[in-house]
């Protein structure tokens, strides 16, 4: 093993990394990330009808991008080291596909059509259909299929997203022979088994975003499907009954995608999962801690025995599968719709001006205006995070709810629009962009409530993503509202590493992914510790957030 290598892929929303790492120590060797040249156009999306929609070509031709970039950065020789691939992506990230698995915008009639393309996680179009889903899932008189996943099913989620499709867009319910998951599609495309009969599916993707369960025997029944929709007949024999964890190999990579990425033919190829659920096993997540993985959006990932679990349904989450994150464990998935997006949206909001007015000034040069556009929107946040941090907790009027992507957990509601209270003639920037701060650390504060009200102990946090690595503000205001102490992973990369470290399990590496994580893993770069008058003030204004949430709900909802 002391010269072995393995290849972890993480699909993010905005790009593909890669990440080349020493399978004995975990060492990272190389990395590349190649960016989504559809997407970063902003074609095939239409953010007002929160419509998000990729193209199969931006993932592959990513994919090829990223791992020989990573490869190349290392010794000559290195790529014949390599033993094993693992692969994670966003989700629920579904796709029509054809009878031999051919994601429908890869063929020439679709190739600009959206709803031939991957519907990313945080598309909300499907809002009708999930709520139609909740409504049969409890009136139908048999089982309720939402149960594992936390009771109510969302708009996020696979069943949601094909309806709608189906609902809207004649052509491809005639051309859809299956659907897949894009952490499935990704395996099958590099071990050519790509036949929806075929293809090996995601116990993750399939336990926590399609209602599949071992209990009534894999996907809901024919009779639910239908009562939800006519149009879902006959589909659930066109996709799976069995599923699979990630230390098991989806197949061997086929020599076209060998040469393609230039290592070895035959090596084995993971069966894929969520990008957060491979990021808790690679920033190191074990039984009571909570993962909370903090980017865009987060998702917040615990592990549980089954003897801990027992017949338990923890509601208002997005579900509990075994396996999902480590096998044989039950994982726990829980998250917010929008985290670094409402930061991201705020900064959007402040950079108006600049984008609209600057090029009315008489006499500027358009290479200075460029110029002083890029440097406000590089150094925004920064500036407002440096104002925000001298603002003393609970020293002005203003609270905010942080659902401005809806709610995902507790209880999930695509529907929620954010809200930001208590604003002054005096209120300045600073002061609505730690409000905001403030409104996400309460939404996180609210699942470990979720959790902690049902039984499931959590006794230390751990921080993966972007955030954490780059926002100090952010992470100690997290920590006073959680009141616990906040680890943060020394690795950067901890979703493409624990992909890694499942592609070493199905190498033969190691036995299992514990031994592979004990062996992989980096440790932690920091511990944010809560500062305890800044905990009780904040007890207060967690109180004031949720009597807000709960009296403007309706309200918001009908918006």
């Amino acid at each position: 093993m002391s010269d072995r290598l393995v290849i972890g892929v993480d699909f993010g929303t905005d790009s593909v990394r890669a990440v080349v790492v020493d399978a004995r120590t975990g060492k990272e060797e190389a990395t590349d990330v190649a960016h989504y040249k559809r997407w970063s156009d902003g074609l095939y999306c239409d953010p007002g009808k929160n419509q998000f929609r990729q193209h199969p070509l931006d993932y592959i031709e990513g994919l090829e991008e990223c791992i020989k970039g990573a490869l190349a950065k290392l010794p000559s020789g290195s790529a014949s080291r390599v033993a094993g691939i693992g692969v994670d992506t966003t989700g629920s990230t579904p796709c029509a596909v054809d009878e031999n698995g051919t994601p429908l915008a890869l063929i020439e009639e679709f190739a600009d059509n959206p709803n031939a393309m991957f519907v990313l996680w945080k598309d909300h179009t499907a809002v009708d259909e999930a709520a139609r889903i909740n409504e049969i899932a409890k009136t139908w008189g048999g089982t309720d299929f939402t149960k594992y996943e936390g009771g109510v099913y969302s708009s996020e989620w696979f069943w949601a997203k094909i309806l709608h499709i189906l609902k809207h867009d004649s052509k491809i319910r005639e051309a859809a022979y299956s659907w897949v998951e894009h952490c499935d599609y990704i395996p099958a495309l590099l071990t050519a088994t790509c036949n929806p009969k075929v293809m090996k599916r995601s116990r993750c993707a399939a336990g926590h975003k399609a209602m599949w369960h071992a209990e009534w025997g894999g996907l809901p029944s024919e009779e639910f499907l239908v009562a939800v929709d006519p149009l879902l007949g006959g589909l659930r024999d066109r996709l799976y009954t069995e599923t699979y964890t990630s230390d098991v190999s989806a197949g061997q990579l086929v020599p076209e995608w060998a040469d393609r990425l230039g290592v070895p033919a035959g090596i084995p190829v993971a069966v894929g999962a969520f990008d957060a659920h491979m990021g808790a096993v690679g920033g190191g997540i074990v039984e009571k801690a909570l993962a909370k993985i903090m980017g865009t959006s987060t998702c917040d990932m615990m592990v549980a025995r089954y003897e801990v679990i027992g017949d338990k349904l923890i509601k208002g989450i997005c579900g509990q599968v075994d396996g999902s994150i480590i096998p044989g464990m039950i994982g726990l998935e829980a998250g917010q719709s929008g985290f670094g997006d409402v930061y991201a949206w705020y900064r959007s909001l402040l950079q108006w001006p600049f984008e609209a007015v600057l090029t009315d000034v008489e006499g500027l040069d358009s290479t200075i205006a460029d110029r002083i556009k890029e440097v406000a929107h590089s150094r925004m946040l920064v500036r407002l995070t440096q104002e925000a941090a001298k603002i003393e907790p609970g020293s002005t009027s203003l609270l905010a709810l942080d659902w401005l992507n809806g709610r995902r957990t507790p209880y999930a509601n695509q529907t929620l629009k954010g809200v930001i209270a208590g604003l002054t003639l005096g209120t300045t920037a600073p002061a609505v962009f730690r409000s905001l701060v403030e409104a996400t650390a309460f939404g996180a504060k609210a699942i470990v409530d979720r959790f902690t009200d049902e039984g499931v102990e959590i006794d230390q946090v751990i921080a993966l993503g972007g955030i954490p690595q780059k926002n100090e503000l952010v992470m100690q205001i997290t920590s006073d509202v959680l009141g616990m102490p906040i680890k943060v992973a020394a690795s950067e990369q901890t979703c493409a590493v624990g992909a890694a470290m499942f592609g070493a399990v199905v190498a033969g590496l190691y036995p299992n992914v514990e031994e592979a994580q004990n062996a992989m893993f980096s440790g932690f770069s920091k511990t944010y510790e809560p500062i305890q008058s800044n905990v009780e003030l904040y007890k207060d204004l967690y109180n004031e957030y949720l009597e807000m949430g709960k009296s403007l709900e309706d309200q918001l909802g009908r918006l």
